[in-house]
């Protein structure tokens, strides 16, 4: 009889299990990442430029190998791998921070190239900055 309570009740666990799962499929997902609002409620604001194209097999602190094609951003304080959402030119973009060691003084990140050029970064340059937030 006991086996056969304990059996009743793990077929039950199952079925709640399946439910919720299912539930959660059915809710809809963001399109795109959506930004954490920074103080003030707006966007945070900073100097940035391209860092200079990488060297061959140049590792970043985050120990990442840079390559013609790689696509983040460096920052001295934020830690690797922090998701950001980077607004130049009446583009935004989901980048992320692949490096802590800037190679030029006079700003706060550096993109990679293959980044400015997607986004017409070109010289220091203001941009504005938030966190990415999954919602």
């Amino acid at each position: 009889m006991r086996l056969l309570s304990l059996a009743a009740a793990g077929l039950l666990a199952g079925l709640v299990a399946v439910a919720v799962v299912e539930h959660r499929e059915d809710e809809e997902l963001p399109v795109s990442p959506q930004g954490a609002v920074a103080a003030g409620g707006g966007w945070y604001e900073a100097l940035a430029a391209p860092r200079p194209p990488a060297g061959d097999a140049e590792r970043t602190s985050c120990g990442l190998t840079l390559t013609g094609r790689s696509l983040g951003v460096t920052h001295p304080v934020l830690p690797c791998g922090a998701k950001l959402l980077m607004r130049y030119g009446g583009e935004t973009i989901l980048t992320e921070v692949i490096d802590n060691e800037l190679v030029a003084t006079g700003r706060q990140f550096e993109l990679t190239p293959a980044l400015a050029q997607l986004v017409g970064l070109d010289g220091t340059q203001e941009v504005e900055w938030r966190y990415a937030t999954a919602q």
